[in-house]
């Protein structure tokens, strides 16, 4: 991947990110089948559902950089990174500050690929 193709993927990506839909559709899950507390708050507060659609464009353009073995540690984040949502409860301020550092996270990946560059 070419330094100029890594920079139209992250513009593309802001494009997504500021064009996202509106709260209740906003979440990277369907929230009609939100069952925990975590879920139901993301759902519908919109900033932490923005978060939440953040975090899951992240998500899926790291996954798709990088090789099968790297892509399993990040499955694994991922997987961490829910359970430890959930111990938040629907408490809001909690829920915010992990999507943040897993926001965070995600972008140090992204940013370390495109350090590596260009391709």
């Amino acid at each position: 991947m070419t330094l100029r193709r890594a920079s139209t993927a992250l513009a593309l990506l802001g494009l997504v990110l500021a064009f996202s839909p509106a709260p209740a559709a906003a979440a990277s899950f369907d929230c009609t089948k939100a069952r925990s507390p975590d879920e139901k708050a993301v759902c519908v507060n919109r900033d932490l559902s923005d978060l939440d659609v953040r975090a899951a464009t992240l998500y899926d353009v790291l996954t798709h950089l990088v090789a099968m073995g790297e892509r399993g540690i990040i499955q694994d984040q991922q997987r961490a990174f829910l359970a430890y949502r959930a111990t938040c409860g629907s408490r809001v301020p909690c829920i915010r500050k992990v999507y943040e550092q897993h926001v965070a996270q995600l972008t140090a990946g992204l940013q370390a690929i495109y350090a590596r560059g260009p391709f």
